[in-house]
């Protein structure tokens, strides 16, 4: 069955820090080099999301700076949105439109209502009408990947490819 070219889908993401030794090594990404792990990451992005596709990144996008960044923003299918993280405050919401995000926020954003989209995670209850997708946490044992009210969409948890929220909002639910 084919999707109608209209429809747009919502992922998520967070920590793909592009272009980050550091990280590539402190959470033991299994990449040989950055250069290896970018480019794993844009074919793993690209093949599930599709041009119309909106994908929410969670924070802490690249490093290497402006031009990389822009590259790296022009080779990843979807409209893409960041919610930034603490690794991307080096540039003002308005830098990163122009380097092609859609849109920048950098306060936790309310989607469809119910998900609260941060970089770090939130105090959140299960008698609170919301729930919290977040990054920041990496594979931080500490922290569970999904419960009924919270989800961390970190690259080390999914898979190093963008997740769909419907997907999610499954696992969430089945979490209960």
């Amino acid at each position: 069955m084919s999707r109608d070219k209209t429809e747009s889908r919502i992922f998520l993401i967070a920590d793909t820090h592009f272009g980050d030794e550091n990280i590539r090594l402190y959470e033991e990404r299994p990449f040989p080099d950055t250069d290896t792990m970018d480019l794993e990451m844009i074919r793993r992005w690209n093949s599930v999301v599709g041009d119309h596709d909106l994908v929410y990144h969670l924070g802490d996008f690249c490093s290497g700076g402006q031009e990389r960044c822009r590259e790296l923003l022009s080779r990843l299918k979807g409209r893409k949105f960041l919610v930034m993280g603490n690794h991307d405050s080096y540039l003002s919401p308005q830098q990163w439109r122009d380097l092609g995000f859609e849109e920048c926020y950098d306060l936790p954003v309310i989607l469809k209502e119910f998900f609260i989209l941060s970089h770090t995670p939130l105090y959140i209850t299960r008698s609170m009408p919301y729930a919290n997708l977040y990054g920041h946490v990496h594979s931080n044992p500490t922290y569970r990947s999904v419960s009924s009210r919270s989800a961390c969409v970190s690259v080390e948890r999914i898979g190093y490819t963008p997740v769909l929220l419907t997907d999610l909002r499954d696992m969430m639910q089945e979490a209960e």
